[in-house]
């Protein structure tokens, strides 16, 4: 993996003061160097100048970016790996094409030259591609279908730098170019106070940045911005009988796992016993036993929570035993992680620098710990991220509240009320913002979307709804999640079940077969049947692991306390002090989680302690 940053402009030559533009590449390069450690590039030309850092994954020696064929006239930079390379060396070497390097980057970019920028169609992988075609003056990006890897930009209109576009893997890189600075408004605290940690798609937040959609590319030249949908998940009817259906689930998700463990360097996977993982692990220590290798894996927890923990209908069981099992199952090489509550408290401010907003909180900042110590072992993760917003693995796929929404009210299932959200907040800075209409307008365009087929009923359409706006809201918060706490580390994760041919034929599985017998994700463990033992084949659902111990919340009060008695925080603008002050002397009666199933009260208090860290260091 990698980071790409750089800036195009007809209007300026970049050249003739180069000393000041490749100071600027440099900061640029600087704020992403955690992305590629490895090694860094800079390309500069009249009207484009691009940059590079390197997490050397594939031919090490000969992968250096940028890349350029047929002199400099089409550059390259790339973040990401592509899946289907021998298939596209193959095609390319039959059409002539003679390669230098075995890098995947040469291949893509010779598709480039081959194709043209349809050549997109043909890749599948996760990527953030720039290219720079000289020859026609034209920048162009692409990012992957599912958005897995991120990419940014803006375009700056004053009148020294007027059209300038700049374009980054992380929105830090973008505040490096001259005059374009990190600012709010109105719709940036509706992202954060009545979307967030999800964010609307297509939106950096900041005002003025955005990002390119995942199955979206652009191109940027003389004529201004053109934006082309590759890409996009549509319904269709379902023809394969159950049978079928399983044999081809259980294809598509062994051949993505296989294919996302191409690496010249050792791969690891991440393991919590849960069914999601445990499939990624067994397939990847079967396939690892094939060369006489062993697979490492990782399981996280929270110091003393075995002390702390009680069951619940929410987390039924603690991961240890049916990792414990799945380790003796593959004979994998096993390190148990754990996390102290002060430990969690720190890096909530490093998760909010890692992905320039407020995040899912202690999720966040525990992952940002544990991928901090995997990658002293491996660059190359593999994670059963997203399995449940493909195969329907949450409660909002299920409960008939959200099937049937009372009085008709459609609304975000992973947030199902902004009240929560809004008690805390001060009556003028509500009355400001407008959240119930900015969120309900947000729905309503993803809900329009969607083409319902006129054959599912009431219930299958509302399945279909929550099905899509969790794959385009709730999953790309994850895989953020997920990019953003690996690459801070330079560690390199990959998502099998995010893979677009499996997304868009589960997504038109009818429900009959995805629960077949009322039984969860039924569909995944019929298809995973040979590759687990059953107590973890049927094992019910528990989430990513958070802390029980008291000692986390009384951290978040204590600083929470200190922010609110601070005249200088600027939290103060949003937050009703008095409101606070109680809330914070009893966050458990806070009610309901207010995102997913993981943010209840000491997360509120860990996001708006983010919030505060975000304002201040983003000035």
């Amino acid at each position: 993996m990698c980071g790409i940053a750089g800036f195009y402009n007809h209007n300026i030559n970049f050249t003739s003061d180069e000393s000041k533009w490749t100071s600027v590449l440099e900061t640029m390069k600087q704020s992403l160097h955690h992305r590629g450690p490895d090694a860094d590039g800079i390309f500069m030309s009249e009207k484009c100048c691009l940059v590079h850092t390197r997490l050397s994954i594939i031919d090490l020696e000969n992968g250096q970016q940028p890349m350029n064929v047929h002199g400099d006239n089409f550059t390259i930079i790339y973040n990401g790996e592509v899946y289907n390379i021998p298939e596209l060396t193959n095609d390319l070497t039959l059409r002539g094409h003679k390669f230098k390097t075995s890098s995947d980057t040469e291949v893509l970019l010779r598709c480039f030259f081959e194709y043209g920028a349809d050549f997109i169609s043909r890749v599948n992988g996760i990527f953030a591609i720039a290219i720079y075609d000289k020859v026609h003056d034209t920048l162009y990006l692409f990012r992957d279908h599912m958005g897995v890897k991120p990419l940014y930009y803006s375009v700056v209109n004053n009148s020294v730098y007027k059209d300038s576009f700049v374009f980054a893997s992380e929105m830090k890189a973008l505040f490096e170019f001259p005059s374009l600075n990190p600012v709010i408004d109105r719709e940036s605290f509706c992202e954060v106070f009545g979307l967030g940690p999800a964010r609307s798609y297509g939106k950096g937040v900041f005002a003025g940045v955005n990002e390119v959609r995942p199955g979206e590319y652009i191109c940027v030249n003389k004529y201004g911005i053109h934006k082309v949908t590759y890409w996009r998940l549509q319904s269709a009817p379902h023809y394969d009988s159950y049978e079928e259906t399983i044999e081809k689930t259980s294809f598509l998700v062994t051949d993505a796992i296989k294919r996302q463990m191409v690496s010249d360097v050792p791969i690891c996977t991440f393991l919590s016993g849960g069914l999601d993982s445990s499939i990624v692990s067994s397939i990847c220590a079967s396939e690892l036993k094939k060369q006489g290798k062993n697979l490492n894996t990782f399981s996280f927890d929270f110091t003393d929570n075995s002390k702390y923990f009680s069951p619940s209908s929410f987390q039924p069981s603690q991961d240890r035993p049916f990792v414990d099992e799945m380790v003796k199952y593959i004979g994998s090489n096993h390190h148990y992680l754990e996390c102290t509550s002060q430990i969690q408290a720190d890096l909530l401010y490093d998760s909010v620098i890692s992905r320039d907003l407020p995040t899912m909180a202690d999720v966040d900042s525990s992952l940002l710990y544990f991928c901090g110590i995997v990658k002293d072992y491996n660059k190359v993760v593999l994670t059963g991220e997203c399995a449940d917003e493909v195969f329907g693995g949450y409660p909002w796929f299920h409960k008939e509240e959200f099937l049937t929404p009372k009085n008709g009210r459609e609304t975000f299932c992973f947030t199902p009320s902004l009240e929560p959200r809004k008690e805390l907040l001060r009556e003028d800075f509500l009355e400001w913002l407008g959240l119930d209409e900015y969120v309900s307008n947000a729905y309503e365009k993803s809900v329009r979307e969607i083409n319902i087929l006129p054959e599912d009923n009431e219930i299958e359409t509302s399945r279909r709804r929550i099905s899509y706006i969790n794959l385009r809201w709730f999953m790309q918060t994850l895989l953020d999640r997920m990019d953003r706490t690996s690459m801070y580390n330079g560690l390199e994760a990959r998502v099998p079940f995010a893979d677009y041919r499996l997304v868009e034929y589960v997504f038109n599985v009818p429900w009959s077969m995805k629960a077949k017998d009322g039984v969860v994700k039924n569909l995944l463990r019929q298809s995973a049947k040979p590759h687990l033992p059953d107590n973890i084949l049927f094992r019910k659902k528990s989430p990513y692991p958070k802390t029980y111990n008291p000692e986390y919340e009384k951290l978040l009060a204590d600083r929470l306390k200190d922010i609110i008695h601070d005249a200088s925080s600027p939290l103060h603008f949003c937050v009703d002090k008095d409101k606070l002050l109680k809330f914070v002397g009893n966050p458990k009666d806070y009610g309901k989680p207010w995102y997913g199933q993981l943010m209840a009260g000491p997360q509120m208090m860990a996001y708006l302690i983010q919030v505060n860290h975000w304002l201040k260091t983003y000035n």
